[in-house]
């Protein structure tokens, strides 16, 4: 498996740094989060190296994807007031990764006030259906040429 010396979720799955585990196998570490956006928010961390959702082959991602329902139900099980789940895996700086090493953020959610929010911008009114289409065409283009 990659290993990253400067990582610090290598060093977290080589167990040089300390972490609350809730889940390990051969293909995922799964932990804590440290801020703990809500209680039982879990880091699900693959053991190779990745930096980010770009750098996944097929059989790592079917490796990983596969364990995530599994952590996130017992995220659930373990708490009758968790009523949702936010499952979110950022992917650049600019879409505020911060540590880049792959890595999905299971956060629990028990009200609509609970300390986390997502905000979606509505912009349909900039994209008449000859846009979509372009944009869409644009991405089958690509998925294409693999």
């Amino acid at each position: 498996m990659a290993y990253d010396a400067d990582c610090i979720f290598c060093k977290i799955i080589q167990n040089e740094i300390p972490s609350t585990v809730v889940y390990e196998d051969d293909v995922v570490k799964a932990f804590l989060d440290l801020t703990q956006t809500t209680p039982g928010h879990t880091l699900v961390v693959p053991k190779t190296h990745v930096a980010d959702i770009f750098a996944y082959d097929a059989d790592l991602a079917a490796q990983v994807f596969s364990r995530i329902p599994k952590i996130a139900r017992a995220i659930k099980a373990s708490d009758p007031a968790i009523v949702g789940m936010n499952i979110i895996n950022n992917n650049g700086k600019v879409a505020s990764q911060s540590v880049f090493h792959s890595h999905f953020h299971l956060i629990p959610r028990y009200s609509d006030t609970d300390g986390f929010g997502l905000k979606f911008t509505d912009n349909s009114a900039d994209y008449t259906p000859e846009k979509l289409q372009q944009v869409a065409a644009k991405i089958s283009a690509q998925l294409n040429a693999d």
